[in-house]
């Protein structure tokens, strides 16, 4: 590796944005490149993954993935309008599993099932995010983009775009850190360096050791685990058209269904509550009593729990996103969000869209596309920030409650009513490109309508009670 040319562009990290931003660079004539930390995921080795968590120049912990085992996603209508600007739409939606709604496990009593769209017909999609990454990568490859794996960023000079790497399998690398030879690093120049690296992005830990940015992390004081509902019977153990939400105030658990028809189950409590189940009879006891459907389909849930890492949820915020007009960050590594509104990665892929749109609009002018990006862009990504953290709130508190359930009966029926002019947040966020700026001007907009009627409707109720009983008496 070299020096560069001026259309050669470097991402770093090969994940879901990376990848797409490569397919969409490559399709406008650059020389991309992609540098990934890990192993080609596609060859099935652990390799490049680490036995513990990683802590990044950033500060943003990385929990270890179990071997094997991969967090899938909730993909929507933004993710899929950049995947339908490449042509792999199509191809990414015959492996995912639609989900029309919520279904709300109580401890006890029946369960209940909350429609995300009015004619209960829209859905998001469960999509594994392995497999996404692998169709992305192989994309990206097709399109012309080079990899280079088992590449760890260690050093970029903002100015020049020379970027240091220690090259080899990342345990291999965790073995010598102390000691490296010189044979294990590489550089290489690129005239624009682009970090789609992560919450814990190397790209944005050296931008913030040249002072070229400032940085704020706000973390959850949730952790969150995964467990595994396997499939029974040959089948779903649980119905795979709904999101399932087990909602107990600070210790939530939800459901994805995955193609294998297994669900991957999500605990998101707080960092003492995950400690304080430290015996296999207290973890038994605690599933027992507040999800008691759960451990009769989750023969390994105690093991499960033993065995797989506790991650952290944070918030990245940091400006600007770019430096000089020669390097510049996309995705977690600019903005990374809580998962709660399922938008990570749907976001992350508006980003290559309104990238593409900014070098549109200056002629590939990277000193001029990288600025408008941020600017463009920030206001929307602070919005989802924000929401995301609001329906945290929404599905561990507010979904099993009768006024909640009420407002969102007589929400659906304005949006019957109101066809196009009244539209509820989650659909604005889910199954449109509404900015999410606008998304939250206008939800602020029908509020006053929303609770004019819930309010009426309740006083019907109410005065409807009381004819009743002066009735019988």
């Amino acid at each position: 590796m070299g020096g560069s040319r001026d259309d050669e562009v470097a991402v770093v990290g090969a994940g879901l944005a990376g990848c797409l931003l490569a397919c969409f660079l490559a399709r406008r004539g650059h020389r991309v490149t992609l540098y990934e930390r890990r192993a080609d995921p596609r060859t099935g080795t652990a390799s490049g993954r680490s036995r513990s968590s990683e802590r990044s120049e950033s500060g943003v912990a990385r929990p270890a993935k179990q071997r094997g085992r991969s967090i899938n996603l909730a993909l929507s209508e933004r993710g899929l309008d950049a995947l339908r600007r490449i042509g792999l739409a199509e191809a990414v939606l015959a492996d995912a599993l639609p989900m029309r709604g919520r279904m709300i496990h109580p401890v006890a009593g029946p369960l209940d099932f909350q429609p995300y769209s009015a004619d209960g017909q829209r859905a998001i999609n469960s999509i594994g995010r392995g497999a996404l990454n692998n169709t992305l990568l192989s994309a990206a490859t097709a399109a012309g983009a080079q990899v280079h794996f088992d590449h760890r960023l260690v050093g970029v000079d903002p100015a020049s775009g020379e970027m240091t790497f220690e090259v080899g399998e990342a345990e291999s690398r965790s073995d010598r850190r102390s000691e490296t030879a010189a044979g294990d690093e590489r550089k290489a120049t690129a005239a624009v360096v682009l970090g789609a690296d992560g919450a814990g992005s190397a790209v944005r830990g050296q931008l913030l050791a040249h002072d070229l940015l400032t940085e704020r992390v706000e973390f959850l004081d949730h952790g969150y685990k995964e467990l595994t509902v396997p499939p029974a019977g040959g089948d779903f153990a649980l119905d795979p058209g709904a999101l399932h939400i087990w909602p107990r105030g600070t210790l939530m658990m939800i459901a994805l269904p995955n193609p294998d028809r297994s669900f991957t189950c999500t605990l998101f409590w707080p960092a003492s509550s995950f400690a304080a189940l430290d015996t296999p009879e207290a973890i038994a006891e605690h599933f027992a009593t507040h999800y008691p459907d759960v451990p009769p389909l989750a023969p390994d849930l105690v093991a499960d729990y033993q065995h797989n890492p506790v991650g952290q949820l944070g918030t990245v915020y940091c400006e600007p996103w770019q430096a000089y007009g020669r390097v510049g960050l996309v995705g977690d590594a600019a903005h990374a969000i809580v998962p709660f509104y399922g938008q990570g990665a749907n976001c992350a892929f508006e980003d290559v869209v309104e990238l593409d749109r900014c070098l549109d609009d200056t002629g590939d002018d990277w000193r001029a596309a990288l600025p408008r990006f941020g600017q463009h862009r920030r206001e929307h990504t602070d919005a989802i920030a924000q929401l995301a953290l609001d329906n945290f709130v929404e599905m561990r508190d507010r979904v099993a409650s009768p006024v909640y359930q009420l407002r969102k009966k007589v929400e659906h029926g304005l949006e019957r009513a109101l066809p196009g002019r009244y539209v509820s947040r989650y659909e604005l966020v889910s199954f449109t490109t509404t900015p999410y700026a606008q998304v939250r001007r206008r939800v602020r907009r029908q509020q006053w309508l929303l609770g004019a009627v819930a309010a009426g409707t309740a006083l019907l109720a109410a005065g409807a009670v009381a004819v009743a009983r002066r009735w019988r008496r």
